[in-house]
């Protein structure tokens, strides 16, 4: 699949639609990742905020991460489907859940980030750029 990208949370409150490609694509292992994903890591893609359209009733929590951000995990307010994350550190770009977006959509983690957090027995493609912490920020794209 490509632009534009489209999705839902598991009860059809919350859509979403993307205008844009990805930024990054990231399997991300830190311990709220980990939390939020029973134990596994959350894999996610990086879109410009301007090319992303949400609606439905969304409600939030912000934390300070080991990264020093504030992060802001955004959720179905109805059903709790994780939806999305945003980061003070880069207000430019909206991480959008892999598993909120229609199947077919094609994108796949092409890093694993905050690695030194991953659990004993944790399996991480070998394929995978991998970083022990906070990567870089994507590069800028021309749609940001």
């Amino acid at each position: 699949m490509t632009v534009p990208y489209t999705g839902r949370c598991n009860c059809g409150a919350v859509t979403v639609s993307i205008a844009a490609e990805p930024a990054a694509t990231r399997q991300c292992w830190c311990r709220q990742c980990q939390r939020i994903a029973a134990g596994g890591p959350t894999n996610n893609a990086m879109f410009p905020t301007d090319a992303v359209t949400i609606t439905g009733s969304r409600a939030d929590h912000a934390y300070v991460a080991a990264s020093g951000n504030v992060l802001t995990h955004e959720f179905c307010a109805d059903c709790g489907t994780p939806v999305l994350a945003r980061s003070s550190a880069r207000p430019q770009f909206r991480t959008i859940r892999l598993g909120l977006l229609d199947e077919g959509h094609g994108l796949k983690p092409t890093m694993a980030i905050w690695t030194d957090e991953a659990p004993d027995g944790a399996v991480i493609d070998p394929a995978l750029e991998r970083f022990p912490a906070q990567p870089p920020a994507p590069a800028p794209s021309s749609a940001s």
